[in-house]
């Protein structure tokens, strides 16, 4: 089973997802919004597609760690793709998910039209991949950060 990523904005949902064994995060796609009910189902084919057993939601926090009005949107549309989907939905702290993403894509050079078709993507990827790590870690003895 894998566990799916997603960097939700207000145009975009990036999608990433886990390998079997959940060692690894890929890009999967970068999701158009449209409305909730078709963006639902474009998740729900994925999900089924890729036997998906959990997902990973960015949680846009402040930067000094407080949830304002952003993170109380995605609190709220997480509570919404736990019900559609009856999957478990945990969030991932994405504090310069988006940033990060965006170097990665200029180290690699990457023009600036297929940046911001990439940049989503590869956000969930980082969010996937740094839950993934947190949680392998976790199994290893360590603690879960905050």
């Amino acid at each position: 089973m894998r566990i799916m990523g997603l960097d939700v904005g207000s145009h975009t949902i990036g999608v990433a997802l886990s390998d079997e064994l959940g060692l690894t995060a890929q890009g999967l796609e970068t999701i158009r919004r449209k409305s909730t009910d078709q963006d639902l189902q474009t998740l729900t084919r994925i999900v089924t597609k890729y036997e998906v057993s959990r997902i990973v939601v960015g949680l846009p926090k402040n930067m000094d760690g407080t949830l304002g009005p952003q993170a109380e949107k995605m609190l709220k549309w997480k509570r919404t793709l736990e019900e559609a989907l009856r999957l478990p939905v945990e969030t991932w702290d994405e504090r310069l998910s988006t940033v990060g993403a965006t170097r990665i894509l200029l180290e690699a050079d990457v023009s600036r039209k297929k940046r911001k078709r990439s940049v989503d993507k590869i956000a969930a990827v980082l969010i996937l991949q740094g839950y993934l790590d947190a949680n392998r870690e976790h199994q290893d003895g360590l603690p879960l950060p905050d």
